[in-house]
């Protein structure tokens, strides 16, 4: 495997970086060069986007199951904190002879024989990856901590603001997608009139958008995505971004909210222009334990969270 010999950019240890798919691992590459850190990235095979490499001072390939191979690459480059950020599709769990295909080393074999051929939830798939890597020396931070600006804000922030019925539509759906998120269910629904047309799971957000719409062709919907209620922020931070925006436009959704300080905005700038384009109100909605310490507010009362 080739490596891009770097020299770093700082006297501290470089930060190690395990990328997914997507804008957000080239984001918190450029914050980590922002705060003065080296960036020691292992790019998943067939994952990364292209112009990741550049922005890093080590860079190398690994499998997306090959966690000794992570481990050693970032130990080599003197890191011993990473964040893990990017997209892995996790229905590829389900593929005929996902094993022999993605090629597991001993640790991710032994992960898969004692955790995994158990419980393939999410939290457990991450959890047990970061002990895993706690066990070689890594330790996973918060992978917000270099990208704090890409994280949603409270209020509304596009011009648009959203009706007096798609309030209404918040405030109802809005206890119900924090008690699926406290099943472990999904991160996001969407609601009309007062009643949910479809809850994500697996399948991810922009599937869910392309079946509400096919599911309430009058349009005017609203999608609500928030975290779970003990998310953790190491990995999985639920995401948005501008092809959410063209989905939920092409799909008749005409209002996004969103759970602020907890759900990521990618592309941040170019998302809320979409959005003001489309005339998709985009909203960051506190948590109700946030609510009752900022006094922020909506036109309609916090249905169905009091008590």
């Amino acid at each position: 495997m080739q490596e891009t010999p770097v020299q770093p950019v700082a006297d501290q240890p470089p930060i190690g970086l395990i990328a997914g798919q997507g804008v957000l691992p080239v984001t918190t590459a450029r914050g980590i060069r922002a705060a003065g850190r080296a960036v020691a990235c292992v790019g998943l095979r067939d994952q990364y986007a292209p112009e990741l490499p550049g922005l890093c001072d080590r860079f190398a390939t690994a499998g997306v199951i090959r966690i000794g191979r992570w481990i050693r690459l970032l130990r080599r480059w003197g890191a011993s904190e990473a964040v893990m950020i990017g997209r892995v599709r996790k229905a590829r769990m389900y593929e005929p002879l996902r094993l022999l295909r993605q090629a597991p080393d001993w640790r991710a074999a032994r992960l898969w024989y004692r955790v995994l051929r158990h419980d393939k939830r999410s939290a457990a798939l991450l959890g047990a990856v970061a002990e895993e890597l706690a066990r070689g020396g890594i330790t996973l931070v918060d992978s917000t901590r270099y990208i704090r600006d890409c994280l949603t804000e409270p209020g509304v922030l596009t011009r648009r603001q959203p009706s007096a019925s798609e309030w209404a539509d918040i405030e109802f759906g809005w206890p119900i997608v924090t008690r699926m998120n406290d099943l472990d269910v999904g991160q996001a629904i969407a609601v009309k009139e007062r009643e949910v047309i479809a809850v994500e799971a697996i399948e991810g957000t922009d599937a869910m958008i392309r079946r509400a719409g096919e599911l309430c062709r009058v349009g005017g919907w609203v999608l609500i995505k928030s975290a779970k209620t003990r998310q953790d922020m190491r990995f999985d931070v639920p995401t948005v971004g501008p092809e959410t925006i063209r989905h939920l436009y092409q799909g008749g959704g005409r209002c996004l909210v969103v759970e602020a300080g907890k759900v990521i905005l990618a592309e941040k700038p170019a998302l809320l222009e979409l959005a003001d384009r489309y005339g998709i109100a985009v909203v960051g909605r506190m948590g109700l334990s946030a609510n009752l310490k900022t006094g922020f507010k909506t036109p309609f009362p916090l249905g169905g969270e009091a008590g």
